[in-house]
């Protein structure tokens, strides 16, 4: 079944979500950590679109394929950092919310890595993607 486009249906929705996107594009987050968070909560989601479009960009940007590769496996692969593996723990945590939420434990050794102003740009990417996913896989959002 053929569903609505928002960005067609609502186009003011859209260029909202655009907001944040452009508030983030001017955030201290590295190229990585964004990469990092948009890939991993579209992979929690299932969200094929942005899987597919967020690739594309990590690899464009100069991530390695065979982090890409692993990085359903993050705790286990040896490839990421203490850091990049804060930054995926508070991804997951936060993308799926409903479980624990943000668990103090993870949030004291964010705040440590991170610093607030860092932090806080990490917590917006994720609920931005977040959003991003549940537009795209409420909409069956076609792939490019």
């Amino acid at each position: 079944m053929e569903r609505i486009q928002i960005e067609a249906a609502e186009p003011a929705a859209y260029q909202a979500m655009f907001a944040l996107e452009n508030y983030l594009g001017q955030s201290k987050l590295s190229n990585t950590h964004k990469d990092l968070v948009k890939l991993r909560a579209s992979q929690l989601n299932g969200c094929a679109f942005c899987i597919n479009m967020h690739t594309k960009e990590a690899l464009k940007n100069g991530e390695d394929q065979q982090r890409i590769f692993l990085l359903d496996a993050w705790r286990d692969s040896g490839m990421f950092s203490a850091e990049e593996k804060t930054l995926l723990q508070i991804t997951e945590e936060v993308t799926l919310i409903h479980k624990n939420g943000l668990t103090d434990e993870t949030y004291r050794d964010a705040i440590e890595k991170f610093g607030e102003h860092y932090l806080s740009q990490i917590i917006m990417t994720i609920v931005t993607i977040n959003a991003w996913n549940r537009i795209a896989i409420s909409t069956h959002k076609p792939l490019e």
